[in-house]
């Protein structure tokens, strides 16, 4: 900054805790130049959906929506002169050439450490039943899916297919997909619809699995999305907008996944003002979706508390501050779908909840935790613990849950087995 006499920094504001402490110490360097006037300054800019102040946001999604306000218009895209230029671009670096420069400048410590995010609970545990199956051992109780073709129990992710490209090819994609009812002799609109089917597993489900990358990575913005959508719906009802709902499912999936992402975007916002001196509300991004968290203690022991079904990391608001004070550091998290983390429109089971425990300990704990867990947080713990021991020291049940609904079990309770527990 200082060779290029920048007198301004620009940068997109945020709500992402990681972020927001490296602009901090970017904030800090800054004001620790020399000569004070010579000091750039930072300006953040956003493109909200709506023009509403923070500080005055509804106290749920349900009353924000019927304020009905105003989305802004997206800026359309630019086109620069000088990209028409014939120019020698050279070899565009590929996944392979990432990889192997990523594999060459990274520690062997957190190299170990990261690869324990490579391998889901589902598949470590449907490796392990079947195991068990065939040694005739005891299996362990973990939720099975059914395969229709074979008849024989399968384990699968949830990941599915993803829109890829830059903005054009997405803004295509988006396309094919809201007139999916249209249909099209198109070879890559026939391809999105192809991808459609294969995620769709509860109806509006697709939009998240389609273009949830495309909208974290930035090719797409939410904004953009929410226009698209609603410009197509007026071409289906010339121009009228029913107030009784969109004339398509994936209209309705678009707009309904973009507004609520934004919803939880100024709500993780408005967190950032609601900390006091013993404890701080943070604000995670796990695979798109932003999750929830409070920290306190600066030394000592690892903690993490993990809420039960219906309740959210604030379950556990007289307990943080009084394991602080002893000498531990604490971590309560609010698991995807509960609480004030998103909500989207996905398949939740306990192993996406044991992933999603992994992947905090792993990135924001950065160190084996004292895993403690109530009631179904209980049950997801105890998978972690079974499957990814080395990130936990110890755990702790309270009242915890576990899988006992027969239907849902790899193990056949008799009726004299389940008398005898109830």
């Amino acid at each position: 900054m200082e060779q290029v006499k920048a007198t301004c920094v620009f940068a997109e504001q945020e709500v992402e805790h990681e972020l927001l402490f490296v602009m901090d110490v970017v904030n800090k360097h800054l004001k620790s130049m020399k000569v004070p006037q010579d000091i750039p300054r930072i300006e953040l800019w956003k493109t909200p959906f709506y023009d509403v102040k923070v500080q005055t946001l509804a106290s749920s999604y349900d009353d924000f929506e019927k304020l009905r306000l105003q989305v802004t218009t997206p800026l359309q895209l630019s086109t620069l002169p000088g990209a028409e230029m014939e120019l020698d671009w050279g070899n565009l670096p590929g996944y392979d050439d990432i990889k192997g420069f990523m594999a060459n400048n990274r520690r062997k410590s957190q190299d170990d450490w990261n690869m324990i995010k490579e391998t889901s609970a589902e598949t470590l545990l449907g490796r392990e039943m079947l195991k068990s199956r065939e040694s005739g051992e005891r299996s362990y109780g973990f939720r099975q899916i059914k395969s229709e073709e074979s008849n024989k129990s399968v384990f699968v992710t949830q990941k599915g297919n993803v829109v890829g490209g830059g903005t054009y090819s997405v803004l295509n994609a988006l396309s094919a997909y809201l007139r999916y009812l249209e249909g099209t002799a198109r070879d890559d609109w026939q391809e999105v619809h192809d991808k459609l089917r294969a995620s769709e597993n509860r109806n509006g489900a697709s939009f998240n699995a389609l273009f949830g990358s495309a909208l974290s990575l930035g090719i797409i913005s939410r904004r953009r999305v929410h226009y698209e959508a609603i410009k197509y719906e007026k071409e289906r009802k010339a121009g009228f907008l029913s107030p009784f709902g969109y004339s398509a499912a994936t209209i309705a999936a678009a707009v309904e996944a973009v507004c609520s992402k934004e919803w939880y975007w100024i709500l993780a916002l408005r967190n950032q003002i609601n900390n006091d001196g013993k404890q701080s509300t943070r604000i995670w991004r796990w695979n798109g979706f932003l999750i929830q968290y409070t920290v306190a203690g600066e030394d000592g022991p690892a903690v993490l508390l993990v809420h039960g079904f219906g309740a959210f990391g604030e379950h556990y608001r007289d307990n943080i501050y009084g394991l602080s004070s002893t000498g531990h550091r604490v971590w309560a998290i609010t698991l995807l779908g509960f609480g004030k983390s998103e909500k989207p429109n996905i398949v939740y089971t306990e192993l996406l909840w044991a992933d999603l425990l992994r992947d905090f300990i792993v990135d924001v704990v950065g160190e084996p935790v004292h895993l403690v867990g109530n009631s179904i947080g209980g049950y997801i713990v105890a998978i972690v613990a079974r499957v990814w021991n080395v990130l936990i020291k110890s755990i702790v049940l309270i009242n915890s849950a576990g899988n006992v609904i027969p239907r849902n079990t790899s193990m056949s309770l008799s009726r004299q087995s389940v008398s005898k527990d109830n």
